[in-house]
């Protein structure tokens, strides 16, 4: 028994769902990966998007993430309903706004199931959805300046579609 989870040992409910949001702060991976861990789990899926150092050949010095706030966490808090739909999973995502130093997460995503796979196919679906869909934009921060970067996936990342990458 977790300490999620009631008195009687009987599972508590899935109510990771509040924890799904944007924040201004930097992301504590292991806050996000307790809101889903409970006895009925038998996998706990921790995905940490990170900010690398450099891209299409260019060093990148930071990140910045901007929201339509309101939106934003609306299609965040979907996405974790669709899992949790489609799979019998518990999910949450949060995701940075403002400055993402390079190395620390800009999105950590966190699934608990009964079992493996399903954590890794509800956990892959969460952060293609947020790529598609979630009014999210990210800025590269260069020595010379910086630049908007599109945040939509290839087509054939949709892992519903059957596709490889």
């Amino acid at each position: 028994m977790s300490a999620q989870d009631p008195p009687g040992g009987m599972p508590a409910p899935p109510t990771a769902g509040d924890a799904t949001g944007l924040t201004p702060n930097p992301i504590d991976p292991r806050a996000v990966t307790a809101a889903v861990r409970s006895s009925r789990h038998g996998a706990i899926l921790t995905f940490e998007g990170v900010g690398r150092n450099e891209f299409e050949g260019r060093p990148v010095l930071a990140l910045e993430y901007e929201a339509w706030e309101p939106v934003a966490e609306a299609e965040l808090r979907a996405i974790t309903q669709e899992a949790q739909a489609r799979w019998p999973v518990t999910a949450v995502i949060v995701h940075r706004t403002g400055r993402v130093e390079i190395g620390e997460p800009s999105v950590v995503i966190a699934v608990g199931a009964s079992h493996r796979g399903e954590a890794y196919e509800a956990s892959r679906y969460c952060i293609e959805q947020l790529k598609a869909r979630v009014t999210i934009w990210k800025k590269e921060i260069y020595a010379d300046g910086g630049e908007w970067i599109a945040n939509t996936p290839p087509a054939a990342a949709d892992p519903s579609s059957g596709a490889a990458e």
